[in-house]
């Protein structure tokens, strides 16, 4: 199975499937597409609109977004995993291969995408491959696009199209052959706006600058951060570090423009990490009236927008579909995997949302994952491989 690997994540990644703006998707749906049908599977390929995708990015409007669908029988387990990949950076930063020029070496396979996620994409189709040739079915594969680009015209567009009809997905990003992910982090994005008045730099008293009212405003939410560090998940994470909720001050900020000019606006971004106990509208609330608190104390008008929302997802340790994928894990690696919630954002939750319980097993390591010279390790993409397999032997009756 490992030269098979080899050879599919080989062809996977030698296609610049890039996102931003969308490259490529196409050609990558059309090789997946034969390859499933080759099995006998019955495939479909569904275009997420135009429009849709014009209002989330709109330099993406005229770049098609396909999400493929391919079933045998009666789905039990639907796999799913996202095939675009990010821009491969600075060409000089790539020391071992250029970026869509996949290199074998040492058990590695080098190139953009490797682990996020085509290597999880060939783990699900040598398992499918695998299935087929011992007459089991039961299953569902969807590749879906612009996970790397927030999930909504892909993952997102899927799961609230009712096209899935198996009652439970894995997701294969890499979490690592020895972890199952079973939930993840939100989080909620704000822009703090402060607006003072202009002025020229030699005369500052005839301004108010809002510059330094954002400082303020920043300064005091370390407080605000400090109070929500002190909350703790119960559950296990693939780093102890994110069990407590986490604020991010100054990502992006926005101002004027010119040293001898009195800021008249200055503003900055402001990102809260979510553990799965809390309720977004409750963060929202709590971050809106502690700003207000501190906005009375300056002379400043302040407002606070909301930028972004990701639901953070869980299902829990003893779901029968953390159960059987664990079972599945143990019996093809020999140990039974540690069951975490993953620090960052996943597509599970649109499917969770969606009311279909969603955990997440790949091919790592993960931390590579956007980083030059990407690779995943092939050893673990046959396990990942395997374990799919077992899976789908296990919930078909196929014991």
């Amino acid at each position: 199975m490992e030269s098979k690997a080899v050879s599919i994540l080989s062809k996977l990644i030698s296609i610049p499937t890039v996102n931003p703006p969308g490259e490529k998707y196409g050609e990558l749906i059309d090789y997946a597409e034969r390859f499933f049908k080759s099995l006998g599977l019955d495939t479909e390929v569904v275009e997420v609109p135009k429009a849709e995708v014009a209002m989330r990015c709109p330099e993406c409007a005229d770049y098609p977004r396909l999400i493929l669908i391919a079933r045998s029988g009666e789905p039990k387990i639907h796999f799913n995993g996202h095939y675009d990949v990010v821009p491969p950076g600075p060409l000089e930063s790539w020391k071992v291969t250029k970026p869509f020029e996949p290199v074998y070496q040492n058990g590695r396979l080098y190139g953009r995408g490797a682990v996020d996620m085509k290597g999880g994409l060939t783990s699900i189709m040598l398992a499918v491959e695998k299935a087929v040739s011992t007459g089991l079915g039961g299953f569902e594969v969807s590749f879906v696009p612009d996970e790397e680009t927030g999930g909504e015209t892909g993952a997102g567009y899927l799961a609230r199209s009712g096209r899935i009809k198996a009652p439970w997905v894995v997701i294969a990003e890499g979490s690592g052959e020895d972890n199952i992910w079973i939930g993840h982090r939100g989080l909620v994005w704000f822009l703090v706006e402060v607006y003072g008045k202009q002025a020229h730099g030699s005369t500052p008293w005839l301004g108010l600058n809002a510059f330094e009212g954002a400082a303020y405003i920043a300064y005091r939410l370390q407080e605000y951060a400090k109070r929500v560090a002190a909350k703790v998940s119960k559950y296990e994470y693939d780093d102890p570090r994110g069990a407590s909720p986490t604020v991010t001050i100054g990502g992006e900020v926005r101002g004027s423009v010119k040293t001898n000019v009195v800021p008249g606006y200055f503003a900055f971004s402001v990102d809260r990490r979510v553990i799965p106990e809390e309720d977004l509208e409750q963060v929202k609330r709590e971050f809106l009236e502690f700003v207000q608190q501190v906005a009375k104390e300056l002379p400043h008008r302040v407002e606070v927008k909301v930028t972004n929302v990701s639901e953070a997802a869980l299902v829990e340790p003893e779901h029968p579909l953390v159960k059987a994928l664990s079972e599945a894990v143990e019996k093809t690696i020999g140990q039974r995997p540690r069951k975490t919630v993953c620090v960052g954002g996943l597509d599970a939750r649109f499917f969770v949302k969606a009311g279909i319980p969603t955990v997440t097993y790949g091919p790592g390591p993960i931390g590579l994952a956007h980083a030059p010279d990407e690779y995943v390790e092939i050893r673990q993409v046959v396990h990942v491989a395997e374990a799919y397999y077992n899976l789908i032997k296990q919930v078909s009756g196929g014991r």
